[in-house]
């Protein structure tokens, strides 16, 4: 088959890469906007005087949804590396959607008792089973489908879109601080952004049905097509099992990252209310803010570890959370304006972005096609249920206890477990995501003896 001509090419990227993103980020705009309205709905599913206990109880159920993200993991990374990269976005997508649509009419405690709460708690049950496929899912489609020298590039628009969706619902959060009263929003308002995380989800399945399966995995499949065993293990926990070390990697490396990144994201805004004594509208535009800006710099990012490695950005990112996290977020605490805070969140996302711009290309590196998917997945899904979806409920644990700071230590012993994994692990920039490129980085090895010799008899 005649090669595609370089312009064909390079569209073809820019779609998947527009597609994928997309996606992404309805999925995120859909999982996050619950945290961000949770100051608004809390009491309608959990009475009581004390705000902070409300706020722990949908935090708990914010929690529990990443418990289902290891099942979500298993199941749609194994559909993806048995089916196909497309099929899986598309399932993914179909699912939030239906679940955004359930919290959007969920009955409140008044209308029906804890039966609002249940209604809620299977939403995010549903959400993470979504949300566990949509990480490994894009991770892989977006880092498969980059040019080998871009994918830190590539794969950086997941963190892009990802926080785009973030900044969507907290768009949606500031229009609706400034267009309805605090009673409204608290009433029926909230509901409004489930309601249009339901229909964006509509337009993205039609999307995402008209993306193009990656040539790695279309290769994959070809070269399997004749050999019943490999086709019968690809994408199953019996082959994952033969790369352990990878996925204890996955694991090791996620963990400082994603308990940073959500204490910077989700509970940022809540920690300049709660602690900081901020106004909710002046803390919701200091995330924007901050979050916009985040966004902007992710690209750069991946394309600097194109040219330098993986791991220089990784360990700038743990030294940094590491040493960085007490000061910043006592500092936060204390921020009595907008610009102070913003400031301070800057520069916490500064250090985060070392981790977010290219973690994605790094998981995807370490694993071969066969099995890519679920590698990614399923650790990933495990180490966000253990420390990322907590992150939040042990940061207001902690401070309804009376010892807050605690809190800025474990997200430092989180980092620090994470830098030991990045000094240690080996810089997968160059490894080969295809047979082709394998293929191709053997011919080059045989190539440079050659060229050698000639050298040398000249």
């Amino acid at each position: 088959m005649p090669a595609s001509p370089p312009g064909d090419e390079r569209r073809k990227r820019r779609l998947a890469l527009v597609g994928g993103s997309l996606g992404n980020l309805v999925e995120w705009y859909d999982w996050f906007v619950y945290a961000s309205f949770a100051i608004y709905f809390a009491d309608s599913f959990f009475p009581g005087e004390n705000p902070t206990t409300q706020l722990m109880n949908t935090a708990g159920i914010f929690a529990v949804g990443f418990l289902m993200r290891p099942v979500g993991g298993w199941i749609l990374g194994r559909a993806a590396d048995r089916h196909g990269r497309k099929s899986a976005l598309t399932l993914t997508v179909t699912m939030m959607s239906v679940a955004a649509l359930l919290i959007a009419v969920a009955p409140t405690y008044g209308q029906a008792g804890y039966f609002g709460a249940l209604v809620l708690l299977l939403a995010r049950l549903l959400q993470g089973m979504s949300i566990g496929g949509e990480y490994a899912a894009s991770a892989t489609y977006l880092t498969e489908a980059s040019a080998r020298n871009r994918r830190g590039l590539g794969s950086s628009f997941q963190y892009v879109s990802m926080t785009c969706g973030q900044l969507l619902g907290l768009g949606i959060l500031i229009t609706l601080q400034h267009t309805l009263t605090t009673a409204q929003l608290e009433s029926w308002g909230w509901r409004i952004p489930f309601l249009v995380g339901a229909l964006f989800a509509v337009v993205v399945f039609w999307l995402r049905r008209r993306l193009q399966e990656t040539d790695a995995f279309k290769e994959e499949t070809a070269a399997t097509g004749e050999d019943a065993h490999d086709d019968s293990t690809r994408g199953t926990l019996k082959a994952l099992w033969h790369y352990r070390r990878q996925a204890g990697l996955v694991m090791a490396l996620t963990l400082g990252g994603t308990v940073a990144y959500y204490t910077y994201t989700t509970y940022l805004t809540k920690y300049l209310v709660g602690s900081a004594g901020m106004e909710k509208t002046t803390a919701t535009l200091v995330s924007f803010t901050a979050l916009a800006l985040f966004a902007v710099l992710q690209p750069f990012a991946g394309m600097l570890s194109d040219r330098i490695g993986r791991r220089p950005l990784l360990i700038t990112f743990a030294v940094g959370c590491t040493v960085g996290t007490y000061p910043i977020m006592t500092a936060l605490g204390s921020a009595s304006s907008y610009w102070s805070a913003l400031g301070l969140s800057l520069l916490a996302l500064v250090i985060v972005t070392g981790y977010t711009s290219i973690n994605a290309a790094v998981k995807a590196e370490l694993f071969p096609t066969r099995v890519r998917a679920l590698g990614v997945a399923l650790p990933y899904a495990i180490a966000n249920a253990l420390f990322g979806g907590t992150a939040e409920y042990v940061a207001l644990w902690f401070k309804n206890s009376g010892h807050e700071t605690m809190f800025f230590w474990y997200v430092s012993g989180c980092a620090l477990i994470s830098l030991v994994t990045y000094v240690l692990m080996p810089d997968t920039r160059n490894a080969a995501l295809s047979r082709a490129e394998a293929e191709a980085d053997g011919e080059a090895a045989r190539e440079r003896p050659a060229a050698a010799t000639a050298e040398a008899a000249r």
